[in-house]
Order: C-alpha cells, then structure tokens, then sequence
C-alpha cells in the first residue's frame, strides 16, 4: 500500500501509540526520516524496528533536524503541551496524539502559538478519518437520516489496574475519561455539534481518576447524546446515530475500521458500508494534515473545534470532581 505523501516525519516519543502510528506509516508507504526520545537506547530501537534513518536522544535534537517536515507528539497527554510547543517553535507541522491537551487552556495555546508561527497543528483523533467515519458523515449531511435526534456511543476496555500504570496515575491524567472517553464525546462533537447542557457522573479508583464515566449531552433543540467510557471492564463498543427518517448502527470496534449499517425508519436494511483496510488506519490522519499543510481545508476535526472539545472535557471533569495535580 502506498500513498502520496510529501511531508518527512519525525516522532517523538516511543511508546505503543507511537508504534502504532509508525507501523501505519510504514504500511503506508510514509516518510519517517527521525524519532526522538528521552533515551537514546529508546529511539534506536525504535529506528531499528521501524526502519528510521536517525534516532535522536532528545525531543529538541529531534525538533531541530532539517531533515524532519512534521511532528508526531506520542507523549501521556499531560507532556502534550510541552512537546507541541517545542515542534511549533521549531517551525514543524504537528500532529498531538488525541485528547489534544490535559485542558482547554492548554489547546488554546498551542492553537494561538501555531498560528502565530505559521505551521499546522492538528489533533491525532484518527477515528475521524477513517472510511467508515467519513461515510458517516456523508449520510448525516446529506439528510439520509431525516432530523438526526440521538448519538449513542460507548467506549470501554479492561485495562491495567496497577495502581502504577499511567492509566491509574493521576501525574499523567490518568483515568477513563481522557483517554477512552474523549472517543465518545468527540464522536457525538462531530455529530452533533456542541452540546449546550452536559451531565455525568463517574465512580472512581483508589488512585483518585475515574474507572467508569456515563455523560449525557444536551441540545436546545431537544437533541442528546449517550455516552459511556470505563477502563475496567470491556462492552461492546458499538455506536449508533438515531434520526426522524433512519439510523446508522457503526459495529464492534467503531471507533477502529469496521462495517456500518444505514436502516430506514422501521429498520429495514437500507445499506452496508464496509471498506477494508489493511492496517489499524492511523496513517488517514497524517495524510490530512500533509493535505492542510499543502493548503486544504480541512475535512473534519478543525484546531478550534479539538480545543472546543478539551472545554467539554473540562466540564465533564467539573462535574465529577476529577482533578489533576497542579490544577
């Protein structure tokens, strides 16, 4: 598989997002010319595994190669805003792994310091930019579904529980909600738009982040989305958009390549979409931003619509009292 791309890539940080993302890349038939890490025994091995000329023992050693066009930021997100920052003022493109920052505040800046240096800054959310997804959307604009009135997602895994691992650590913005709830929420965003009410409620950890979080989202025109996320327990991981006319149902994983089924109202099997791809298909987003930096608008998920989205999260947290150190 391959596909035009322009752009030479540098990834910083080596953990396994960032392993996936190179493995699609690579796939992909992608130029990665660099990755940087805190350890220089970290980066080679991962230059070895995935074919990268030069591995950098430093974040800023990698920001300051010439041979590097775009950053790939697969720092905890609580790193996030420190790393887009060193690429932006480097003068490097960036793509931050999703959520985008621990907090709203923290989008607006990096958003405001990449337009003033003139480079893109985009939000790794891949599922955006998946065949699937972008026939969602497809359906959804073109009034299939009649007046879209309901978006039901969920997103739940059985993960760690060591009380040490990043997911339990509240240093790192541990929790379900960041890192498996922002799939729901910026799902129902996309759909939807934003929401004017939000509810939650969550049970937490002994570490202090949350295990489960149910969020419902409200309209003024009378609208919702249902949404759940958990880190301890693993469901079905379906979604679903309800409207007046249809409704399209997105199978297990939808947030990954999958099938979606477009209904009529009295749910007679209208449609199947289903596009293979062959990899995990993170390489749709770094070929969106290649397209923005080449000057196209862009086809889903803007910078001012990820940093909107941190304000939801924000609110969320509010709600159900979780709280970062620092903050």
């Amino acid at each position: 598989m391959n596909v035009q791309s322009t752009l030479r890539w540098g990834i910083l940080a080596t953990g396994n997002i960032a392993r996936s993302f190179a493995g699609d890349l690579r796939d992909a038939g992608i130029t990665m010319t660099a990755v940087g890490s805190r350890r220089s025994e970290s980066a080679a091995a991962f230059a070895a595994e995935f074919g990268i000329a030069t591995a950098h023992g430093s974040y800023e050693h990698l920001v300051a190669a010439p041979d590097v066009d775009a950053i790939y930021v697969a720092t905890p997100h609580p790193m996030h805003l420190e790393a887009a920052l060193l690429a932006i003022d480097a003068g490097k493109h960036v793509l931050v792994e999703k959520p985008f920052t621990l907090s709203q505040p923290d989008a607006q800046v990096i958003a405001e310091r990449a337009a003033s240096q003139g480079v893109v800054v985009m939000e790794a959310m891949w599922t955006r930019f998946l065949p699937h997804m972008v026939r969602v959307r497809q359906l959804v604009a073109e009034g299939a579904l009649g007046e879209v009135r309901t978006v039901i997602a969920d997103h739940t895994q059985s993960l760690p529980t060591d009380p040490e691992h990043r997911l339990q650590n509240p240093a790192l913005g541990g929790g379900a909600l960041l890192d498996l709830g922002i799939y729901p929420v910026s799902f129902a965003v996309d759909i939807l738009g934003l929401p004017t009410g939000v509810q939650a409620h969550a049970a937490m950890t002994p570490t202090g982040v949350d295990r489960q979080t149910a969020m419902i989202f409200s309209y003024d025109d009378g609208r919702q989305a249902v949404l759940h996320c958990a880190l301890d327990t693993a469901g079905s991981n379906r979604a679903v958009v309800i409207g007046t006319e249809g409704a399209i149902e997105i199978d297990r994983v939808w947030y990954t390549p999958t099938a979606i089924r477009r209904y009529d109202r009295d749910w007679n099997l209208l449609e199947t979409f289903d596009e293979e791809v062959a990899t995990r298909g993170m390489h749709f987003q770094a070929l969106e931003l290649e397209r923005r930096v080449a000057g196209h608008a862009p086809t889903a998920l803007p910078i001012d619509e990820s940093v909107a989205i941190m304000g939801v999260l924000d609110e969320v947290r509010r709600i159900i009292g979780l709280r970062y150190p620092g903050e």
